[in-house]
């Protein structure tokens, strides 16, 4: 893909330098080249990939193009739409505009899609175990989330809205198909999961119907707000994990970062 990167950028005659980023120099190599003063920044990977460059870049830094080249690329496909990551980086180098982004803030750190509050981070800790094929990790990271999700219930206040629940999702403004969906406002998605029957009801509304259709799911906009528990928080920021203290605070970033665009946003079916 680098290849054909360099060879589509040299089409349009623009200048530039592709580099594969490195595992353990990822951070240093995104930094050097966000250093280097360019107009855009293009990004071929999943929503992970993206944030992490785009919270370096910041809503002072150079243009960002995040193309879809990864496991989970809901970002990507907000912008451009289902079409390849070549076809997209065309069109909007062709007749693309520039864009403000929203974010969410947990803590400081950002997500431009969403995160998932609870117990099921320590999932996405397995699945990277998988990857790595370390299965005897996954196995304790699987076990873990799941002895975790019967013990905790995560009390949250967004707004006016007070109350608890087993597991939160936090949608930014750039991939909520909510109908109350603002630019400054995120959507906080409460579920009450009291056993694997409540959780099949969520996955078949998400299926046929709206999830927020789904019994024991309440959904609340809010521009601000904090989850708290009786231990340690653990979250997935754009399939990212982190773990945070007991209390966490979340805010909406209206002007994140600029991205340039190709077509009007496109909301995921199932964000």
């Amino acid at each position: 893909m680098v290849d054909e990167l360099a060879r589509l950028l040299a089409e349009f005659g623009l200048s530039h330098q592709v580099t594969a980023l490195e595992p353990g120099r990822f951070e240093a190599m995104a930094r050097t080249a966000i250093d280097s003063d360019p107009d855009l920044v293009v990004v071929l990977g999943g929503d992970g990939t993206a944030r992490s460059v785009i919270e370096l870049c910041g809503p002072d830094g150079p243009v960002v193009a995040p193309l879809s080249g990864g496991t989970i690329n809901k970002l990507g496909r907000a912008l451009y739409g289902a079409v390849t990551w070549s076809e997209a980086l065309g069109a909007a180098l062709e007749h693309g505009s520039v864009r403000w982004m929203s974010s969410g803030q947990i803590e400081g750190r950002s997500f431009y899609c969403r995160s998932t509050v609870g117990a099921p981070a320590l999932l996405g800790q397995a699945r990277e175990a998988i990857r790595a094929r370390r299965l005897g990790r996954a196995v304790r990271r699987t076990v873990s989330a799941s002895r975790r999700a019967r013990r905790i219930r995560l009390g949250y206040q967004f707004g006016a809205e007070i109350g608890r629940g087993s597991v939160i999702g936090l949608i930014s403004p750039n991939c909520s198909r909510a109908p109350y969906a603002t630019e400054d406002a995120l959507e906080a998605a409460v579920f009450d999961l009291p056993n694997a029957r409540a959780g099949v009801r969520v996955a078949i509304n998400n299926l046929f119907r709206d999830w927020r259709e789904a019994p024991n799911v309440r959904a609340h906009p809010f521009a601000s707000g904090r989850i708290w528990a009786n231990e340690p928080i653990t979250a997935m920021l754009d399939g990212e994990f982190f773990a945070f203290g007991r209390q966490i605070q979340i805010n909406v970033r209206p002007r994140a970062f600029r991205a340039l665009a190709s077509a009007p946003m496109q909301r995921d079916r199932d964000a």
